[in-house]
This record gives structure tokens, sequence and C-alpha cells, in this order.
């Protein structure tokens, strides 16, 4: 009887089992790569911008019309690649809301603000690192077909590598925000819709009221904002790509703090 109360007692853990900021983060990384919808966001996001880099790059033909911003034109496939990367930070928050694994989530990290914090870490990470990739392979691909033109130039020059580097940080903070609006809305379809509606169709509709004050307004809503970083020269009523960049940091702040509050606020 005493041989076998002495087994039990040394079979038990001594110590209890610690979550840690790493551990939550080394798990958050873990479910991110095993995703399937991962790779093909991500695949998406960079193929797509080197092609139609090249492809734009090839066809263009120089106008007398309207100024081109060299980044821009270069990496126009980015406007894709955006809506990639939205869709993959849909997919990380709310996306375990559909399929129930936030469950199992919640209940291994009760305090559940850190589960927020490691996913909005290692998503914008992982999207920053493979957009900042894909524009500075994308941008010397393009030019290689613009050489001679009036857009040709070079990473050297200046605001060029702060623009190419600016087009893949502003791309990764649009992706926060959605990642900040599925976890509010816990809906992949809804959170579809607000990005959607929200942030790239009411601009759209918005730019027909015929109110200077309106179309002011509208360079401080995120996709502006995130154009403005991606710019070597700016026009005049557009934003300074410092204004941009503390814009597009309010609007992600903003959605993930409504994330977090409602995160505590509700059951699961």
């Amino acid at each position: 009887m005493s041989s076998t109360t002495t087994t039990a007692a040394t079979s038990t853990p001594s110590t209890p089992y610690r979550l840690t900021s790493r551990g939550i983060l080394r798990s958050e990384w873990h479910k991110l790569w095993t995703l399937r919808s991962t790779w093909i966001m991500l695949g998406l996001a960079s193929v797509l911008t080197v092609i139609l880099g090249m492809i734009v790059g090839a066809t263009y033909t120089p106008d007398s019309g309207d100024e081109i911003d060299a980044v821009t034109y270069a990496l126009l496939g980015n406007q894709i690649g955006q809506v990639a990367i939205a869709v993959l930070g849909i997919l990380v928050t709310a996306g375990e809301y559909a399929t129930g694994m936030v469950r199992a989530t919640m209940a291994a990290v009760p305090r559940r603000l850190p589960v927020l914090r490691a996913k909005t870490t290692v998503f914008a990470a992982v999207a920053l690192g493979t957009l900042l990739v894909t524009n500075f392979l994308t941008f010397p691909l393009a030019q290689m077909f613009l050489g001679g033109t009036d857009l040709e130039a070079s990473l050297g020059d200046p605001g060029i590598a702060r623009a190419v580097a600016g087009s893949a940080i502003g791309t990764t903070l649009i992706g926060v925000i959605v990642l900040g609006l599925g976890s509010a809305l816990r809906s992949v379809p809804g959170t579809i819709g607000a990005y959607v509606g929200g942030l790239i169709l009411l601009p759209q509709l918005a730019m027909m009221i015929p109110n200077d004050t309106v179309r002011d307004l509208l360079n401080y809503f995120p996709l502006p904002a995130a154009e403005s970083l991606a710019t070597v020269h700016t026009t005049s009523g557009d934003l300074a790509p410092g204004t941009g960049l503390l814009t597009l940091c309010a609007w992600t702040v903003a959605s993930l703090a409504t994330a977090a509050y409602l995160l505590k606020r509700r059951d699961v």
C-alpha cells in the first residue's frame, strides 16, 4: 500500500504548466504555417505582384497625360496582393470562430488578450517579411523593361527605397486592421463584407460627392493613407508619407482596441 502511494506521488508533476508569451507566440506561429490558406494567400500576393509588375513594365508606353509614380506603377500588383493579405488576416481571427478552434485556444489561454497580441505579432511579421521581399524583387524586375523611359529609376534614387518599403508597410497595416475586424465580428463573411464595403467601396462612393471637404477627409481612410506610403512624389491634396503612416497606425490601434475590448466582454 505504501509503495503504491509513493509511486503515485512521484509520478505527479511537481510544478504546474507555465503559460508564457513565447509559448503563445510559438503556438500561433505553428497554427499559421499549418494552414493551407496561409501558403495560398502569401503565394498569390507574391506571385501576382511580381508577374503584374513585369507585365506593366513590358507593356508601358510613355504618355503625355498625367504623371505616373514609378514605384506605384511597378507595384500595381500590390492592389491584388493587398486583398490576399486582408483575406489571410480575416482567416487568422474570424477563421478560428468558423472552425470552432477558438474554444480550445481560449481555454488554453483564459486571459485571451495574449492570444490577440500573439496573432497580431505573428501575422504582421509574416506579412511584412513576405511583402518586403516581394516588393524589392518586383521593382528591379519591372525596371528591366522601363529603362530608357520616363519611369526609369533605381533603388538608390531618393525616395525610391522608402516608397517600396512603404508599400509593404501599408499593405501589412491594412491586413492588421482587417485582422482586428475579424476578431471583433467573429464571422468570415461579415468581415469580408466590412472590408469590401467599408474600406474599398465606401471611399469610392464618397468620391462622387461634390464637396472638397469630404474629398479631403477621404485621404484619411485606410486605403488612401496606405497609398501615400507607396508614392515617391506626393501631389497637392494627398497625405504626406509620414502623415499617412500615422493615420494608418491610428486606424490599426482603433481596430485592435475594439477587438480587445469585445474579446474581454464576450463569453468566447
